[in-house]
């Protein structure tokens, strides 16, 4: 989820600013944004560059040959879940971390097919508790169609690891006729949101106490794929799949621009965000573009296809408020224009540091 911090998104702004040896690790380094974009190119891409890697997806795409002679590609991707507190409206880390996963394999326009799961749980945690997150889980793995074949659990001492954190591995396959990825933008294409922006950022503040009042604001996380495979069997030309997690919209957004050196427009009158979303933000100072999402897509796709998208998104329950917010551009690639309902333009750039630490 570059969402964010995965691996497999690695190249960034040119912007991208060294990092010393003498630095440390702060909270900002997992929002997501910049700083994580920094730690990854600098730390883990010097390191770890590849051919499969450097394609800087949510996923990974390995070529071989599936189902005898037919050829696809297998697809994986990995997660780690630190989510505070672990339960909360509308999910908990369970159903996060198989949702999560799930989406990211999801990303390619691939199917999800198996899930790995490593639980670090520290010591006094509540075994009930802990059935309560594998039934989560286990619901989770059902609506989404996935089966965990493989984990591993490790115990830590009291007060070492903080409750329970759960790592994801998720494996599937796409046929090679799809080309779908964050370097296919297109000027000309559209840009289309799946649904309300920032609910399960705010839910989870709300479940730590932080809004100050009580509301019926409730997590998007969801696993996505069922609707994806909708929508691509009616649209098979698009082009780019995101979901837009930690770093938000915004986030998502740019890191696109930049893999498909294009310019992005978005209109920010057509941004769907529930009015409690938008009050909690103001009430807090933050921006609901850079809170993050667990049930949402970003999708971009030829503009002759916009009706037909929308038509196979709202079809299904967790695309009932998909909207277009905007269109690919050509002109000053690697960046994202929103215009404000005055008619003027605000550059949006990666989130500079953390706001919501531990919401996935």
């Amino acid at each position: 989820m570059m969402n964010n911090s995965n691996i497999n998104h690695l190249q960034g702004p040119v912007c991208s600013l060294p990092l010393h040896h003498n630095d440390q690790i702060v909270i900002g380094h997992g929002s997501g944004g910049q700083m994580t974009n920094d730690l990854i190119k600098n730390v883990f891409y010097q390191k770890f560059s590849n051919p499969i890697l450097d394609m800087n997806n949510d996923a990974a795409l390995i070529d071989l040959l599936l189902d005898n002679d037919k050829k696809g590609f297998l697809v994986t991707a990995i997660d780690a879940h630190i989510v505070s507190p672990l339960f909360f409206s509308g999910g908990d880390i369970g159903r996060l971390a198989i949702c999560g996963t799930v989406n990211d394999v999801a990303m390619l326009g691939a199917k999800p097919l198996y899930i790995t799961a490593s639980f670090i749980i520290e010591e006094g945690f509540s075994i009930n508790a802990l059935e309560k997150i594998a039934s989560s889980m286990q619901l989770a793995c059902q609506e989404a169609n996935v089966k965990i074949v493989a984990g591993d659990t490790k115990v830590t001492e009291k007060g070492k690891s903080d409750g329970l954190f759960i790592s994801t591995t998720g494996i599937g396959w796409v046929p090679a006729s799809r080309q779908i990825g964050g370097q296919f933008a297109r000027p000309g294409d559209a840009v289309i949101i799946s649904g309300t922006l920032g609910d399960h950022g705010i839910a989870v503040l709300e479940a730590r106490g932080d809004l100050g009042f009580h509301s019926a604001i409730q997590s998007d996380v969801a696993p996505l794929n069922e609707m994806i495979e909708i929508l691509l069997t009616e649209v098979p030309n698009t082009h780019v799949l995101r979901d837009p997690t930690r770093g938000g919209l915004a986030t998502s957004l740019v890191e696109i621009a930049y893999q498909s050196e294009v310019t992005i427009q978005i209109d920010e009158t057509s941004l769907p965000i529930r009015p409690t979303v938008q009050t909690a933000c103001e009430m807090l100072g933050f921006d609901p573009l850079y809170i993050g999402n667990e049930g949402k897509v970003i999708v971009i796709l030829p503009e002759a296809d916009v009706d037909n998208a929308l038509e196979a998104l709202r079809s299904h329950p967790y695309g009932k408020a998909a909207v277009r917010i905007g269109s690919v551009v050509q002109n000053s690639p690697g960046r994202v224009l929103l215009t404000t309902p005055l008619g003027s333009n605000r550059i949006l750039e990666m989130l500079a540091g953390e706001i919501l630490p531990r919401i996935c």
